[in-house]
């Protein structure tokens, strides 16, 4: 479910006096430690959890090779097929609004890479995530699957959630939709929350967190954001 792994060899070696040797290991230790004081604490990411997840994930293997020396830059980049990977401080911002639990069941929209699929399988019980891309999806399934045994990975319009999988605790969405789907509302659990971007695509959108309490929906505008389109499987639908 971790990376007990890299925890076990960074712990060792810190105890044997190997330091050195366990940073080259994994050489963006460093990098990832500045992104999270930088880019996310100092604007005002304090979720604990969320924290040490972002701390713990390897950015740079949810990007392509090409791209890993920019991983830990604040800015998106790009992953193919006309997707892209979000800055961190946005997959941190979206973790943290969602208030996540060790309990938690998660669905996310648009798997992409898989590092916001990841970054929640740190905190929460169960991660379901539906990529409409299949090769990102095969890619996403296949690097998620070395590393957690709580996150399942399904290719597929997003727009009708996960529903034998569900009710969710949170939905997590991170591509733009011209309005919130009503399937996935109501694969909310009572008192779950969902962030989603609303707007025309390539257009800035607004984040927006939609709360459900019993029979009662309530939506909140959070701040502009510029994501990729929320693509369906039949665009005239």
């Amino acid at each position: 479910m971790y990376y007990l792994g890299l925890k076990f060899l960074l712990l060792t070696g810190c105890l044997l006096g190997y330091g050195t040797a366990a940073a080259q290991r994994d050489p963006y230790e460093a990098e990832r430690r500045q992104m999270v004081r930088t880019q996310l604490q100092a604007r005002d990411i304090h979720h604990r959890a969320t924290l040490r997840a972002m701390g713990t994930v390897p950015r740079h293997l949810y990007v392509p090779a090409a791209q890993q020396r920019f991983a830990y830059q604040d800015r998106p980049l790009p992953i193919g097929y006309g997707q892209t990977i979000s800055q961190p401080y946005i997959v941190g911002y979206m973790t943290q609004i969602i208030r996540p639990e060790a309990r938690h069941n998660v669905l996310e929209i648009g798997t992409g890479s898989g590092y916001q699929a990841a970054v929640l399988a740190e905190i929460v019980d169960q991660v379901h995530t539906i990529e409409i891309v299949p090769e990102l999806g095969q890619t996403a399934r296949r690097v998620l699957g070395q590393h957690y045994d709580n996150v399942r990975v399904k290719t597929g319009d997003g727009y009708y959630g996960w529903e034998e999988a569900g009710p969710f605790d949170a939905i997590v969405v991170t591509a733009a939709a011209e309005y919130i789907p009503p399937p996935l509302v109501e694969q909310l659990k009572d008192g779950g929350k969902m962030i989603i971007p609303v707007g025309s695509p390539f257009q800035v959108q607004l984040l927006m967190l939609v709360e459900k309490k019993g029979s009662d929906i309530t939506t909140r505008t959070l701040m502009p954001v510029r994501f990729v389109p929320f693509t369906r499987a039949s665009q005239d639908q």
